[in-house]
């Protein structure tokens, strides 16, 4: 074609721009183009629509660094959302192996057996690279960074939730060790929510749901685990029945959790309910 190329049926010279490689962030960090704040924010939500959490965490470590780990609304709830989309996946991954474990059990061969513990060692180890990651953020820089209130208890309701997806997964001495420091995380950041926040606030109900599915799935303790519940519950419900105009701060995700605890509250009395009529 004679280094020509047709655009409808006219020639045209091909710019020398078509034949460069595409450019990726870190050469443009080494070109010295500077990323703003919104820049990375943009990033971080494209990222986050293109399911690419990594590159979600990697945005929002930057933002980080560059503000003194001072994080808007949106920025903390992108980096929350990146990392509970990573271990969700791990964590799914890890329960099918151990359902298949159990499943196959009697009918696999022993290599079967090691071949499967050997891929849940695997998963096990990237879970773990993946929740010590967000630990050493929440303890190093957001949560000594948080103002009082909705921050500080929303960084330490953080803290207590990997620290428990660690001590679920480990079958070593560290369970118990890991397991106290999920329960130190929820108490400090529970009583920072009694005092700072309303019964019906998201971010306090939301703590009181995961603080209780802690007592049932680290503490095998199904009535501890409705005590608290139960009554988070009962005071969001007063709390707004004592005020016909109170209206709940983003009521719809303040219903959801409501109605999450609900369920679970009837799943754990069901459990409590089997013990007593075994015994």
């Amino acid at each position: 074609m004679n280094g020509k190329l047709k655009l409808n049926g006219i020639p045209s010279t091909p710019s020398v721009f078509d034949s460069l490689p595409p450019i990726g962030l870190g050469e443009l960090r080494q070109m010295d183009i500077s990323l703003s704040r919104l820049d990375c924010l943009f990033l971080a939500k494209i990222a986050d629509q293109a399911e690419r959490y990594h590159d979600v965490v990697a945005q929002l470590k930057d933002i980080i660094s560059d503000n003194n780990a001072q994080l808007t609304i949106d920025e903390r709830n992108l980096l929350s959302i990146a990392y509970k989309n990573l271990t969700a996946n791990l964590r799914a991954s890890w329960r099918t192996i151990d359902a298949l474990q159990k499943k196959e059990a009697l009918s696999s061969t022993r290599q079967q057996v090691k071949l499967m513990r050997v891929q849940k060692d695997l998963i096990e180890k990237d879970l773990d690279k993946v929740c010590r990651d967000i630990v050493d953020l929440l303890e190093k820089y957001l949560i000594p960074a948080a103002s009082d209130g909705e921050e500080k208890v929303f960084y330490a309701k953080m803290r207590g939730d990997y620290y428990r997806y660690l001590a679920e997964l480990t079958r070593l001495n560290s369970r118990e060790e890991l397991g106290k420091r999920s329960l130190e995380a929820y108490k400090s950041a529970y009583r920072h929510a009694l005092a700072t926040l309303p019964p019906t606030h998201p971010t306090r109900l939301g703590l009181a749901l995961n603080f209780a599915v802690y007592f049932h799935d680290i503490m095998r303790s199904p009535e501890r685990a409705c005590h608290l519940a139960k009554h988070a519950f009962d005071e969001a419900v007063m709390a707004a029945s004592a005020d016909s105009n109170a209206t709940f701060a983003n009521l719809e995700d303040a219903l959801m959790i409501l109605q999450l605890m609900r369920d679970d509250l009837i799943l754990w009395h069901g459990e409590i309910s089997k013990v007593r009529f075994a015994d």
